[in-house]
């Protein structure tokens, strides 16, 4: 599958976002060679399983300009990384504790050319006195747990509508 799959679902990208999008597969796969982010079988199926999962809170939540958000446990960029093209006038923060994921990201977004993601080699925890207006993970531990890592982090009755600002793939 390529990223005509996207295009299905979002049919007013710009000519970047096609570009970006278009890139993904083989980025991902290259970066998937040497840092297994994605199940080597899996990665035929990038566009669907990860991607357009991805951007699914995209169908549901339309983010302002200048939203601030927070992915937790953002592994290689997902959701993070699809949302920033979708959304180029929103900051992303991405999260991980695991540095080789945290360049996955990094090496991704300088391929594709992301220049609104900021990253974090750290815990969600760690972050004091941070707020964001969102807060998405894709399946990265229960509710409730999630729910207690992100406490105090999002701004409530800011931009945030759902579930407090809260959205889990």
């Amino acid at each position: 599958m390529s990223y005509s799959l996207i295009e299905q679902y979002f049919d007013n990208l710009s000519e970047e976002q096609r570009r970006q999008f278009a890139m993904l597969g083989e980025v991902y796969a290259e970066w998937n060679a040497k840092i297994n982010v994605i199940s080597r079988k899996d990665m035929e199926h990038i566009y669907l399983h990860h991607i357009l999962h991805s951007l699914a809170i995209g169908k549901v939540c339309q983010f302002e300009k200048g939203a601030r958000i927070l992915d937790v446990g953002c592994g290689g960029g997902f959701p993070s990384v699809p949302l920033a093209i979708l959304f180029p006038d929103v900051e992303f923060t991405a999260i991980d504790s695991i540095g080789k994921k945290i360049r996955v990201v990094e090496g991704v977004c300088e391929a594709v050319g992301i220049k609104n993601i900021r990253t974090i080699n750290g815990r969600v925890e760690a972050l004091k006195g941070e707020k964001f207006d969102y807060i998405v993970s894709r399946a990265v531990t229960e509710m409730p747990r999630f729910v207690g890592w992100v406490r105090g982090l999002v701004e409530r009755g800011h931009k945030g509508t759902l579930d407090n600002g809260i959205l889990y793939l």
